[in-house]
């Protein structure tokens, strides 16, 4: 790995810390996204901004607590803007597996290269610094949009457990994918 680059900051997001004085309120606004809110786990109907900030708090006791969760914000690099939410978790060292998740909060932030930009970090930091061996994503099928850019990132489709998750008013799939540190490698 090129340690001249740095491991949270790409071309066009930075990975950052959760912000709880300044992030709830956009946080908040997100938890009505029905996808969003499989982002963050345990959300299952929108929350107000003091329920949030206090999600977010929990969140980071829990990272310090448990070891193997890391959360991240994606912040625009020009202005600090709050884009996205993503985490690396249920990290078995033992193993070097562990699971990723990555959303873009606001629909118009959507489609301009943040996400990818955002994976390519997360990817670097799980393989590069934690030393993962694989990463698996778990998207729902009516989420084109990740599974489109996981797999652009080389993850491979491996299982779909069927009517797994419920969506904003009905039941979908779950896609299961994963990539391992040597096909990254290859496409780095």
């Amino acid at each position: 790995m090129d340690n001249t680059i740095s491991l949270y900051e790409g071309r066009l997001v930075r990975l950052g810390p959760l912000d709880h004085a300044k992030d709830p309120p956009i946080v908040a606004r997100w938890t009505n996204d029905p996808l969003l809110r499989y982002l963050l786990a345990g959300v299952a109907r929108p929350f107000s901004v003091e329920a949030t900030r206090k999600l977010l708090e929990k969140v980071e006791k829990q990272m310090e607590e448990s070891k193997n969760l890391f959360h991240f914000t994606v912040r625009l690099k020009k202005d600090n803007r709050l884009l996205g939410l993503a985490r690396i978790f249920w990290i078995d060292f033992h193993n070097g597996t562990g699971v990723l998740s990555l959303g873009i909060g606001d629909a118009a932030d959507r489609q301009h290269g943040y996400g990818s930009d955002a994976l390519d970090l997360l990817l670097r930091f799980a393989f590069g610094e934690l030393n993962l061996h694989r990463l698996s994503v778990w998207p729902g099928a009516d989420n084109p949009a990740l599974i489109h850019l996981v797999e652009k990132a080389g993850f491979k489709e491996e299982a779909r457990r069927r009517q797994a998750a419920f969506h904003d008013g009905k039941y979908i799939d779950v896609i299961l994918l994963g990539l391992l540190h040597t096909e990254w490698e290859k496409k780095s």
